[in-house]
């Protein structure tokens, strides 16, 4: 178990078309001192982390224009993002699913709706890795 207070200043980036996952997610980081990046969809989203450059990536699976799967696949494939973490985000909890978001890169596996504590232990998990 990582120390959620050493989150402060993680580049958060949480990527869904549903305004109240994002603005519960962008709450929770806030609240621990995180940077947070919002997108909307796969279009939005990429077009912010180029600029962004976020530690950590949340990404909803179904979202119109763009796919969670579509846009895991374009981050990891980019020399600067692939070893960015991308966990994916989804109310399905099915096998089918996990191994989708495995196949495109996606480091782990988030079902929604989230608690506080399973996102920050998320970030915590993944933010302490970084060098």
């Amino acid at each position: 178990m990582t120390d959620i207070a050493s989150l402060s200043g993680a580049k958060v980036m949480v990527i869904d078309d549903s305004r109240t996952i994002r603005r519960s997610a962008e709450i929770f980081l806030l609240q621990v001192g995180c940077e947070v990046i919002l997108a909307e969809d796969g279009f939005d989203a990429l077009s912010k982390i180029a600029s962004h450059q976020p530690d950590i990536i949340f990404c909803d699976i179904m979202m119109p224009r763009l796919d969670g799967y579509q846009t895991c696949a374009l981050v990891k494939k980019n020399a600067r993002f692939g070893n960015t973490p991308v966990i994916m985000l989804s109310s399905k909890d099915g096998l089918f699913d996990r191994a989708k978001g495995r196949l495109v890169g996606s480091n782990q596996y988030l079902t929604k709706p989230f608690t506080k504590d399973s996102l920050l232990q998320t970030v915590a998990n993944f933010v302490s890795r970084r060098t």
